[in-house]
């Protein structure tokens, strides 16, 4: 993907006018804050541009069981029905560091209502107290523990598909791969800009560096409280796109469940999605993939102000329905 040698050029102008006011909030910047600061400052701003929540039929709190016996608080979103739903496990973005079933839930219930669907959100561990992979395994055990309680939930366990945005986007990806592996089919992986490359070297990484949101710092911070070293950089498991085994070989795709993408333009992680994307087809996995011209990494919860957002939202509940075979 091309870059303009002036960037700011792109965005639409109320993404820049948003942008603008940001600044001149005069916030400090995640990055400079410790990570328990930065959790709380998130939150804090998270519902400000998003919708209001939708009402739902039925909203349940759960807490999922997982390996070494922590239990995960994780939210159930459906709407109304008498029948088992098919159902969406969903990773929120945050950088591996913060984010919350709070922070996406007006998303997640968006989602459950346009998608005809239920909506599993999981509180999986943060960085630093939990560093990689427990992220990995906890989206692994949320998987493994849904397909088993899918009934008593009255959920179709047949109909699974895995989501998430940016770092959550990164661990959906890694579960479909392992489900794969596993012989689980998913329905789809619902792909909101995800990290998907081991370092941070694409052009799209240098053009949109800085003022755009997820700026080079903050990537840095979030990596450095999350990876044990740099040599995690190189583990497919955080880097689905270029990362290795435990034999060096790079993972191969074939058979992993249809993706949907939803990647924003003006976003460092667009080109690393795309190439995903690219590695995806060429394994033969259906893949639709959809660049929301103009906005930043993020936009999908800035669905009060920014109309792509809304447009995401209804882009991905339609793949989730054809996904699932749920009629529009």
């Amino acid at each position: 993907m091309s870059h303009p040698s002036h960037p700011r050029s792109l965005l639409t102008t109320v993404m820049r006018s948003v942008l603008d006011r940001m600044a001149r909030a005069g916030h400090m910047p995640l990055h400079a804050l410790s990570p328990t600061q930065a959790r709380l400052a998130y939150e804090a701003g998270a519902g400000v541009l998003d919708i209001p929540a939708h009402k739902l039929a039925r909203v349940q709190a759960l807490r999922i069981p997982v390996r070494d016996g922590h239990a995960l608080p994780a939210q159930l979103f459906a709407p109304a029905t008498e029948d088992p739903l098919p159902v969406l496990l969903y990773l929120h973005g945050g950088g591996f560091t913060i984010g919350s079933v709070a922070s996406h839930e007006p998303l997640c219930r968006h989602l459950a209502h346009l998608g005809r669907c239920a909506v599993v959100s999981v509180d999986y561990r943060l960085a630093p107290e939990w560093k990689f992979p427990t992220a990995v395994f906890d989206a692994w055990d949320s998987l493994a523990w849904l397909r088993e309680q899918a009934g008593t939930l009255r959920l179709d366990g047949s109909r699974i598909a895995v989501g998430g945005d940016s770092a959550g986007g990164t661990l959906a990806a890694v579960t479909a791969i392992a489900a794969r592996d596993a012989g689980w089919p998913l329905a789809l992986q619902l792909l909101f800009y995800p990290g998907c490359a081991g370092h941070q070297d694409t052009p799209s990484h240098h053009t949109f560096a800085k003022g755009f949101l997820l700026e080079e710092p903050h990537i840095r911070y979030f990596f450095g409280h999350y990876l044990r070293s740099e040599a995690d950089r190189d583990d497919w498991r955080f880097a689905p796109l270029d990362g290795v085994d435990e034999h060096g070989q790079l993972r191969d795709l074939d058979g992993v469940a249809p993706a949907w993408f939803g990647l924003a333009e003006c976003d460092p992680l667009t080109d690393e999605g795309m190439l995903y994307a690219d590695r995806l087809r060429m394994a033969g996995v259906a893949v639709d993939l959809e660049i929301y011209a103009g906005v930043v990494h993020g936009f999908i919860n800035f669905g009060r102000a920014i109309p792509q957002a809304l447009t995401a939202h209804a882009d991905a509940a339609r793949a989730l329905r054809h996904a699932f075979g749920v009629s529009a």
